[in-house]
């Protein structure tokens, strides 16, 4: 077995103009996933405060369910759903304000 380096092969420029047109004409994403996450906790920072509350809620719930504390278990899981409503809630008022402001 012998080992073969690759053969460079060269292209003719005219091939190569849609990487030229892709760089003038600017990214194809404007914004990066982290940018996009950050603008939209920026425009409705209730959502995430809902889902975080949402989340710990359960857990407490689960933790409290899984030593035996009956009573504080429903709490939770009671506190989980009213957490999941105002989520809910914040989320259906963040459309709306959206689509208010694209309107005017």
């Amino acid at each position: 077995m012998s080992s073969q380096t690759p053969e460079k092969v060269q292209l003719p420029d005219e091939e190569l103009d849609w990487i030229q047109m892709r760089i003038e004409s600017g990214p194809v994403f404007p914004e990066s996933t982290k940018e996009k996450m950050m603008r939209k906790i920026k425009e409705n920072p209730l959502v995430p405060i809902g889902c975080i509350a949402t989340a710990c809620a359960l857990g407490y719930g689960l933790y409290n369910f899984r030593t035996g504390n009956r009573r504080m278990s429903q709490m939770m899981m009671r506190a989980r759903i009213a957490a999941q409503g105002f989520t809910v809630v914040a989320l259906i008022t963040g459309v709306v304000m959206t689509y208010g402001k694209k309107d005017k």
